[in-house]
């Protein structure tokens, strides 16, 4: 009996000095069935969702390429990514720009090992899925007019060299972190990051044959309007999944999600309709998605109200991104990857700054809850991350360039359209 009670004092003792062994660091199972699901979710959305969104935008002659695009960067950065990305990204380091590598082709990561209250191999994998989709974003710039060999040396050394470091500085303990800023699903890492890369490459390649001269009639409506559904299902695992944990934040931010992009679909439509005179698909699919970039950076830390701000003028913005500012600037972003992505990503990561609450997550407090630096601070990793991504992305499309011996096609094969010149497949047999 004095054994026993012996047994149960140190045993509270431990417990109380030593709270890791209580259960600090132990897997979830609720959280680990969760990520893994978000995990699927996202991953869907890159060689199914984005293929579909991009492939039905661009030209008839064009649509296997641009698949052929997405699907070949998903299956370069998924393995970038456990070769040596996810170590840059996340690797512990005392730089505040980058990781180490002491992950390389996940060293150090087994079966046991715990991230949260999650195996840290569904962290990995979770973190896969949202370099695989920024690189693929960038694409949509570029459609119509890349060397594929050229596609697949940018994407390795885009993923490496541009995403990676982003990622650290807002998720792996850089800088951004330090000076808190708030990017909950990916606003600065995903979709700044991205849309700045796309319009930077495609101002290097310069505008397809015919821009601004030939009609370019989308492939397919219906694919894009199908792929539409496909991101806007899989955002919720992009973006409720981002807080790694079933809980009340994750419910809130699959709330915020959808009404966010609800009502970015109806603010570009109304738009649309009420100067061109047409609703159309095209515009309802492309709002939804300008409403689901424009929330996922304030996903986890906005309520209600803040979503529906969020979503309305990032529908607006992407419209008049997409119908005004490139038409008066002139640059050729075919499928508009910085006019949804970077823009709106842009307004979302401000957003953040100004609907922060901490009713929905402890300690994120923006303008209109009374924090006046954080908007300073939202403001001071947009201007990081726009710069890094311009500076970094020239860089690769020279080292690039070098590599492939140039970056675009022969006009040749431009003509007479990429699906046959470069795969010798065409999308569509139609008699």
């Amino acid at each position: 009996m004095m054994f026993r009670h012996c047994v149960l004092i140190v045993g509270f003792i431990l417990l109380k000095v030593c709270p890791a062994l209580a259960g600090e660091g132990t897997i979830d199972s609720g959280d680990t069935a969760w990520v893994t699901m978000s995990t699927a979710l996202v991953m869907m959305m890159t060689p199914a969702g984005l293929a579909l969104f991009y492939g039905g935008m661009s030209r008839y002659k064009n649509l296997l390429n641009t698949i052929a695009m997405t699907l070949v960067a998903y299956c370069l950065a998924s393995v970038v990514w456990v070769a040596w990305g996810y170590s840059l990204a996340f690797g512990e380091s005392n730089s505040l720009f980058i990781g180490n590598l002491s992950h390389l082709f996940l060293s150090g990561i087994d079966i046991n090992s715990v991230s949260g209250s999650i195996p840290t191999l569904i962290f990995v994998l979770f973190q896969l899925t949202f370099a695989c989709i920024s690189i693929a974003i960038v694409l949509g710039a570029v459609v119509d007019r890349m060397k594929f060999s050229s596609w697949i040396i940018f994407t390795i050394l885009w993923v490496t060299f541009v995403y990676a470091p982003v990622c650290n500085w807002a998720w792996g303990g850089g800088w951004m972190h330090h000076i808190g800023a708030l990017d909950f699903a990916g606003g600065n890492v995903v979709h700044i990051n991205a849309g700045v890369s796309g319009l930077v490459l495609a101002l290097v390649l310069g505008k397809r044959n015919g821009y601004g001269k030939d009609v370019m009639i989308p492939s397919s409506v219906a694919f894009t309007a199908l792929g539409a559904g496909l991101l806007w299902f899989g955002w919720f695992g992009f973006n409720a999944g981002s807080e790694l944990a079933a809980d009340g934040v994750a419910a809130s931010a699959f709330m915020v999600t959808n009404t966010a992009a609800s009502i970015a679909g109806l603010a570009w439509l109304f738009a649309e309709w009420k100067i061109s005179g047409k609703p159309t698909v095209l515009g309802l699919a492309s709002g939804a998605v300008a409403g689901l970039v424009g929330i996922t950076p304030a996903a986890g830390f906005v309520s209600l109200g803040g979503a529906f701000v969020i979503g309305a003028v990032a529908g607006v913005l992407g419209y008049i991104g997409v119908a005004v500012i490139k038409q008066r600037l002139g640059y050729d972003d075919s499928l508009d990857a910085f006019g949804i992505h970077g823009i709106c990503g842009i307004w979302g990561a401000l957003a953040t700054g100004l609907f922060a609450t901490p009713a929905v997550t402890e300690g994120a407090v923006g303008l209109f809850y009374g924090n006046t630096k954080q908007l300073g601070i939202q403001l001071l990793s947009v201007i990081g991350t726009a710069a890094f991504a311009a500076i970094a992305t020239l860089i690769v499309i020279y080292i690039t360039k070098a590599l492939t011996g140039g970056i675009r096609v022969d006009p040749e094969d431009e003509l007479s359209g990429l699906d046959n010149a470069i795969h010798g497949e065409r999308g569509f047999e139609i008699e």
